[in-house]
């Protein structure tokens, strides 16, 4: 999946905000009805994959550079590396 930065979309039916939109928005709490507020949850919900465990590791920095020189998605190739060697 690419995440190369792509060129900004203008729409004319929906302008970037200006400060002055900024200052006149109100919180949805204002402005909904209860039983719309209602409908939409104030948490994520469980994850679909199972998750990752953060850990913090230490790399040769010749490593970490090889990865990182690969682009968006390094941890996660670190981790398809380290799966192979431990064949899991």
């Amino acid at each position: 999946m690419s995440r190369k930065l792509k060129e900004p979309v203008f729409d004319d039916d929906d302008p970037e905000w200006t400060k002055e939109d900024f200052a006149r928005a109100r919180p949805p709490e204002e402005v909904l009805p209860p039983e719309i507020l209602a409908q939409f949850k104030n948490t994520r919900g469980p994850q679909k994959a199972p998750t990752k465990v953060p850990v913090s590791l230490r790399l040769s920095a010749d490593v970490l550079k090889y990865f990182k020189d690969t682009g968006p998605g390094w941890q996660s190739r670190i981790d398809e590396a380290l799966r192979k060697i431990a064949k899991v």
